[in-house]
């Protein structure tokens, strides 16, 4: 799969970085709702992944009605 198309097919934020971005797409998360089913703290152990990475994540999600599998609200 080339960049081009992983970006077309996820809808994690862009703006979380790369580093993040791989970690996620690595760990298989290609779609926010997926995040839903996992803790902060289960996102947060992947490498890449830092608080601020995690911030912009938990935001996106609450845009779109969601939020991490512990419910977690912006703090």
């Amino acid at each position: 799969m080339t960049k081009n198309n992983s970006s077309l097919i996820s809808d994690i934020p862009t703006s979380i970085g790369a580093p993040a971005r791989r970690a996620l797409v690595g760990a298989g998360y290609l779609q926010l709702e997926q995040l839903t089913k996992v803790s902060e703290a289960e996102v947060l152990k992947l490498h890449g992944m830092g608080p601020k990475a995690l911030d912009i994540t938990r935001r996106a999600l609450i845009e779109k009605g969601l939020t991490f599998a512990n419910g977690s609200e912006i703090k």
